[in-house]
């Protein structure tokens, strides 16, 4: 497993992620990840599946300072107070004393900033996280939380496949040793039959899923696929063994627009 390395944090840089996944599902698939050979597994309080990602790791039988653990504290906890309740109760439901990392998912403008990242460095300081970070945070955002924060944040997660131009973001994570790690690295499935990837796979003897995964780690870019059927856990993890030339690099960049983004809500920042 291939690791980013960003302000004192060493990710895997392939990790499982668990938005959707429920129940006995859950548990089983992130069991199996972890026994796969996964060592990052990505979860959030508003994934409510918290319980079941801890289970998932207890029945791996895999130490738990091998595996990097990710949750992400939601938008209405981000008052300083609310933001320490809220992490022992993720932690509570992970069964775990602390987590590797602890992200605010998205941008709250009904919260100082200043306030929430001050809260969130607490929790750092507390124990409860090894380091901490941010996911959803644009450019000016990602300069005002580096400013505002009186501990090192690691990484910004967002959304990043060959279909989005993140340049903006990950130059702007780079300038502050932050790392990018990329949800939806798949486009949710939408790269299937895309020709420029089927091509760069056929000439690699991998698939397109490969393909964008391979592309994103050669970025120095850690990414956190979402699946729920056990064989394309393996695939997903499958691409340490092969390498894409600057030629084929170059033509999935190509790929990328401002307009290729899946995840927009009503309430998400304005986007670079």
């Amino acid at each position: 497993m291939q690791f980013i390395e960003a302000n004192g944090a060493s990710i895997p840089a392939i990790g499982l992620g668990t938005w959707e996944l429920r129940g006995r599902n859950c548990a089983r698939l992130v069991e199996q990840a972890i026994r796969l050979g996964y060592r990052h597994i990505d979860t959030a309080q508003v994934y409510e599946n918290e319980r079941e990602v801890g289970e998932g790791l207890r029945a791996s039988r895999v130490r738990r300072e091998d595996v990097f653990v990710t949750t992400k504290v939601w938008t209405t906890h981000f008052a300083p107070n609310d933001l320490e309740r809220s992490t022992r109760e993720s932690l509570h439901k992970l069964r775990l004393t602390e987590v590797d990392l602890l992200l605010l998912h998205w941008p709250n403008p009904q919260v100082p900033l200043s306030e929430t990242l001050g809260g969130l460095a607490h929790v750092k300081k507390l124990g409860m996280a090894r380091h901490i970070g941010v996911s959803n945070f644009t450019v000016a955002l990602i300069e005002e939380a580096v400013a505002a924060c009186p501990e090192p944040l690691v990484c910004d997660q967002v959304e990043y496949h060959p279909y989005l131009d993140q340049t903006k973001v990950k130059d702007a994570c780079a300038r502050h040793g932050m790392a990018v790690v990329a949800y939806s690295p798949v486009a949710r499935g939408r790269i299937r039959g895309d020709e420029v990837l089927t091509r760069i796979g056929q000439a690699h003897g991998k698939t397109v899923a490969q393909i964008c995964l391979r592309w994103l780690v050669q970025q120095n870019v850690a990414a956190i696929p979402r699946t729920s059927k056990i064989e394309r856990l393996s695939e997903n993890i499958d691409i340490f063994d092969f390498a894409l030339s600057e030629e084929e690099m170059g033509a999935i960049s190509a790929m990328g627009s401002a307009k290729g983004r899946l995840t927009d809500y009503a309430f998400a920042p304005k986007w670079d």
